[in-house]
């Protein structure tokens, strides 16, 4: 790989965001209803390859159901509003009412209140007597406190999620999460990221992970570029990740990691790109906060954005788009890539010649940059 001088002291590789790289067309075209957008994590099978990020603007009880029941996976934030508050509504309505002076320590004020293993057990326990699979998310400085709880409340994917996160976490004061030993010992499969390179990707594979995270800095909300200087552009990022999957096959005699691009997915478009580039599934956020039904009516915010001593996001205004089955399976609205998410996929899916989500990372990419 090539490298550029950005100084005489210094040197870097060129990084490709999802905005500089397109699909190729191939000589081969198919129908859009005969292409399969259906993965398979673990034992769980799902008709679509979206995961509703963890955020409280986009994923509630509720949302989550709903995205499960259409085909993809809403994944509860466990230490979001749902199990600080036994009813977040008037939190919400602070927040997405709130001035963009006030806005940070509204966020703090309706984040301070102490998460609350019982409603832990509760929100788990509704999505599942929905029917639907359930996957919940805690940040590694939480996992070991609350991870007990999530289990015996009847999760089924448990997700480890952080602006980043490593496999050789050094602390001098506190013992950090053993992850390989964590996942070894835990019952259900371990989704876990961000990380964005080859490296980084490959050690978390290596702890027993059945999916991993790509990602960080990105997303309509984070301001981790600004804030800590850290970013990976998104295609570059899945790409060697994807790698590090191939690699890793290679070395544990044929155990396949999930790849799942988490950020950056806000138009149809990213999501195709972000799969030819080699992800398997997609963690979505401001794409569907945009859906009626999201806990966010209209505006988009994470985790980082009620950080006690550094935010590194904010709340963003995304909009209204459409109900939630619009937003995945359209019609679409306008020709902007915010409805028929799925549609827009099965079309690139099509005009590009694959079948399935697999065939389709072999699609041919170019570059704009």
């Amino acid at each position: 790989m090539s490298e550029i001088e950005i100084g005489r002291n210094k040197r870097g590789r060129r990084g490709y965001s999802f905005d500089d790289v397109a699909v190729v067309p191939s000589r081969r075209t198919r129908d859009p209803e005969d292409v399969s957008t259906e993965w398979q994590v673990d034992a769980y099978h799902f008709d679509i390859p979206i995961f509703a990020a963890p955020m409280d603007s986009v994923v509630s009880p509720a949302t989550a159901i709903a995205l499960g029941k259409a085909g993809g996976l809403g994944v509860l934030d466990l230490e979001g509003l749902w199990t600080r508050h036994e009813d977040p509504t008037a939190q919400l309505e602070r927040i997405t009412t709130a001035s963009e002076e006030d806005v940070v320590e509204v966020l703090r004020e309706a984040y301070a209140a102490p998460i609350r293993p019982e409603l832990i057990t509760q929100r788990i326990r509704e999505v599942r007597d929905a029917g639907v699979t359930v996957a919940g998310s805690l940040s590694p400085q939480r996992t070991q406190e609350h991870w007990k709880t999530v289990v015996d409340a009847g999760v089924d994917l448990f997700v480890i999620r952080g602006t980043t996160v490593s496999a050789e976490h050094v602390s001098s004061d506190r013992e950090p999460l053993n992850l390989k030993r964590f996942i070894y010992e835990l019952d259900v499969p371990v989704i876990v990221g961000g990380c964005a390179t080859y490296t980084a990707a490959l050690h978390l594979m290596r702890t027993g992970a059945a999916g991993v995270l790509v990602g960080f800095g990105g997303g309509a909300s984070h301001t981790t570029r600004e804030t800590l200087g850290i970013s990976v552009p998104l295609a570059t990022a899945v790409a060697d990740v994807a790698a590090a999957r191939r690699d890793y096959m290679d070395e544990s005699g044929g155990r396949y990691v999930h790849v799942i691009a988490d950020g950056g997915l806000g138009k149809s478009g990213d999501l195709v790109k972000a799969i030819a580039c080699g992800a398997d599934g997609l963690m979505v956020g401001a794409a569907l906060a945009r859906a009626e039904e999201a806990p966010g009516r209209g505006f988009h915010w994470g985790s980082e954005a009620h950080h006690q001593t550094l935010p590194r996001g904010h709340r963003v205004e995304v909009g209204t788009a459409a109900p939630l089955e619009q937003i995945l399976f359209g019609p679409g609205l306008a020709a902007d890539g915010t409805t028929n998410l799925i549609g827009a996929l099965r079309h690139a899916m099509a005009t590009t010649g694959y079948l399935d989500l697999k065939e389709f990372q072999r699609v041919e990419v170019v570059t704009s940059a």
